[in-house]
């Protein structure tokens, strides 16, 4: 039955889907090769060990995993999350003993698996949509539990604060609208998420105020130092303390403009751009090292995307996203069960979150936070994350309602 049932829905596949997808891993594998390719370090090296053939890698075995996961219904995913949320808390968990993490920029975010890094918040992410699906998928009236709650809340606070403690706290952040909007949808009373948001948002405020107006040696809240200094150049904070000597005044202007220098060259590159662009690998901000060549790929691809594209290349990237968080909800609505509709709920929460966040601190709307752009970004854990949770997505549409 479960073949026959697996035959009649190859043809129910989302197509315009997987064609939004397809025209996604196209544009970034040619921008990856557009900011990687520019310096004369990087035409060195051997084409097969270029990062834009790499991304192709990663592209391949991610597409791969995804079709695997549409021909397993998602119940059975379902009942085995659990599972795969231990095992990413348990590499979350090893990232904190010493010499099995790799650290870099400071974090301790990577576990060194010989031809590769993984990151373990990525799959920490879509492990986490699958194990909170299963368990708000549970009769309503069990959800007005307030014990039920508090234990959805632990399922989401467990992650959060193991990826806070590498530090990662863009990717710590992403659970948090993640995991809010699957309660709402799966039908969590309004009046525990109304309650505990409200207090969210107080610790929040109390938080930006510590970060922003504390003086130095009077903060409460421990951050590392790249942290607080990113916060400080998005709310346009002067790094010196008001009783600051000229001389403390004057190293940390230094510092401050080493800080925000990524910022500002972003910023830059996106307008240098203009309507048409200058034309792909024709950008000078990348080609002359102004935006940082370590983040162009990456966090800042579409930095490199806006100058060389413009504002229709640009529009063109948000377009696609808009279709491919579209047909996302549309799978939500016409899932055949509540699991359904929750797991594709949270999957598009977490898209949605990524490209907010990332196009945000491209253009100074928010805070650099290190988040990937889905599937644009350089990165081996948020290429195939990025997929699988499409993969969800496909399988969720193709066993929707109507069989």
């Amino acid at each position: 039955m479960f073949e026959a049932t697996l035959n009649e829905s190859h043809h129910r596949i989302d197509r315009l889907q997987l064609a939004v997808i397809a025209l996604l891993m196209t544009v970034g594998a040619a921008f990856v090769y557009s900011a990687t390719t520019s310096g004369e370090t990087a035409r060195a090296v051997t084409w097969f060990d270029q990062t834009w053939v790499r991304q192709l890698i990663w592209y391949g075995v991610g597409t791969g995993l995804a079709l695997g996961i549409c021909f397993l219904n998602y119940h059975i995913l379902a009942r085995w999350s659990y599972i795969g949320y231990w095992l990413t808390i348990l590499l979350l968990l090893a990232l904190l003993i010493p010499g099995v993490g790799v650290t870099r920029f400071g974090a301790t975010r990577w576990i060194d698996m010989g031809p590769f890094l993984c990151q373990p918040s990525e799959f920490a992410k879509v492990s986490f949509i699958l194990a909170m699906g299963n368990f708000l998928s549970r009769p309503i009236e069990e959800l007005r539990d307030a014990v039920i709650f508090w234990k959805g809340i632990g399922l989401m606070a467990l992650p959060f604060l193991l990826i806070m403690k590498e530090p990662d706290l863009g990717s710590a952040i992403v659970l948090i609208p993640t995991g809010f909007v699957m309660m709402f949808v799966a039908g969590t009373p309004r009046r525990y998420l109304v309650k505990l948001i409200g207090a969210g948002m107080l610790l929040a405020a109390l938080f930006l105020v510590d970060v922003l107006f504390a003086p130095p040696g009077w903060w409460t809240i421990k951050l590392e130092d790249y942290q607080r200094h990113r916060l400080l150049v998005f709310f346009g904070r002067d790094f010196a303390s008001a009783n600051a000597t000229p001389a403390e005044r004057a190293a940390a202007q230094r510092l401050q403009e080493q800080r925000s220098h990524q910022v500002k060259q972003a910023l830059i590159t996106v307008g240098s751009g203009g309507f048409w662009g200058k034309g792909w690998c024709e950008g000078n901000q990348t080609a002359l090292g102004f935006l940082p060549s370590a983040a162009a790929h990456n966090d800042f691809v579409f930095s490199v995307i806006a100058e060389e594209k413009g504002f229709v290349g640009s529009l063109g990237v948000l377009t696609l996203y808009a279709v491919l968080l579209f047909t996302g909800l549309r799978t939500a609505g016409q899932a055949r069960d509540r699991l359904g509709t929750i797991v594709a709920a949270g999957v598009v929460t977490l898209l949605f979150s990524h490209v907010f966040i990332n196009i945000g601190m491209n253009i100074r709307l928010m805070p650099v936070t290190g988040i990937p752009l889905p599937l644009l970004s350089y990165g081996g854990s948020s290429v195939l994350c990025s997929l699988i949770a499409i993969g969800l997505l496909q399988n969720i549409h193709i066993y929707r309602r109507g069989y």
